[in-house]
């Protein structure tokens, strides 16, 4: 019996290591929390690069710039379909900062035109850049990069510096 168990086991273990190609399956995306956010799991972490293209989102947004725009230590960014997602420590307070690129950037926009979120236009970043509380979303060529901050504070004291990051990530893209 003990045996069967173990050769079971091995036969699932064997199939979730990889199609044919020896590729590891896509992780399957994880439900949204109560905010809306999507919980990513222990996905791979980013480094920090200099500059990114709107299909890798956290190259457009390093781990230092989360950090200062949350104003707190953050874990390194976790890369799951078109989102990066940078958290804090468990041991640290409520903050996140989401990287949206490409069509998840556009969708995150669409959704908030959609739910008629007062979006306020932002000049001089990319063809169009739009603020909202804690979010920023901007179009350059084409490509559409949204960034959310979690905080428990007002999110009217964010406003600049999400600002900036857009313009930041705007001159990568």
């Amino acid at each position: 019996m003990a045996a069967l168990l173990v050769l079971a086991l091995q036969g699932c273990q064997d199939t979730a290591s990889g199609d044919a190609g020896g590729k590891p399956p896509s992780p399957a995306p994880s439900a949204p929390d109560a905010a809306g956010s999507s919980a990513a799991s222990p996905a791979q972490p980013s480094s920090s690069p200099t500059g990114g293209t709107a299909g890798d989102p956290c190259a457009l947004v390093t781990h230092q710039e989360a950090e200062s725009l949350a104003g707190t230590a953050l874990e390194p960014g976790r890369e799951l379909e078109g989102t990066c997602t940078y958290p804090t420590p468990e041991s640290g307070p409520t903050a996140q900062v989401e990287v949206f690129a490409g069509e998840s950037g556009k969708n995150y926009y669409d959704a908030e035109r959609g739910l008629g979120h007062e979006l306020k236009p932002l000049d001089g970043i990319g063809d169009e850049a739009w603020l909202e509380d804690g979010s920023v979303f901007l179009r350059v060529s084409g490509r559409w990069v949204a960034i959310r901050l979690v905080r428990n504070e007002d999110p009217a004291r964010f406003d600049k510096p999400l600002e900036e990051l857009a313009r930041t990530v705007a001159s990568r893209l």
